[in-house]
């Protein structure tokens, strides 16, 4: 039926993800908050041993040309950033920095063109503000050429929703 379908897991979950996407080739997925790479509960202070694991469940996912990524959400608390604990919140530099690895993985595995910004507000109002969280995807995005940085704030979006086909 042309439909798209929006995942929103947990890091562990990704290898599942990409079966999923390898069962219906046919079916576009997009995949939130960047695959939600966990750093609390039994992932609590092992963000380095994470990582890596993330990673490789990213760049086999990013083999399904049916699959998109959102580059967000990094406001969860899941996450274990712990921008909501901190007595003042993250400047735009700060949220960026942490992003960074995550973002530019993302990007490399998927390009530009299958990879995009997203807004997870209000629930990430608990971290961050909006206009923080829209600096820190500028930033992110400083390298990009200006058509990359199409892809990745509006593009992508638009080709993976279809949204060109209701105007």
């Amino acid at each position: 039926m042309g439909l798209s379908f929006d995942a929103h897991l947990n890091h562990p979950q990704i290898d599942e993800l990409a079966n999923l996407a390898g069962a219906f080739p046919n079916t576009r997925i997009v995949l939130n908050h960047l695959g939600t790479p966990l750093g609390t509960g039994a992932y609590s202070g092992k963000r380095n041993e994470v990582f890596p694991r993330w990673a490789a469940s990213i760049k086999a996912l990013a083999a399904r040309q049916n699959v998109s990524i959102k580059l967000g959400g990094f406001g969860i608390r899941r996450m274990g950033f712990d921008f909501n604990e901190q007595t003042e919140p993250p400047s735009s530099e700060v949220l960026a920095a942490a992003a960074r690895p995550y973002v530019e993985t993302c990007i490399e595995a998927f390009g530009t063109s299958r990879s995009m910004f997203e807004s997870n507000f209000p629930v990430d109002k608990v971290a961050f503000s909006y206009q923080v969280f829209w600096n820190a995807c500028k930033l992110l995005a400083k390298g990009a050429s200006n058509t990359e940085k199409a892809d990745l704030f509006a593009g992508t979006a638009a080709r993976f929703y279809r949204l060109d086909a209701i105007r």
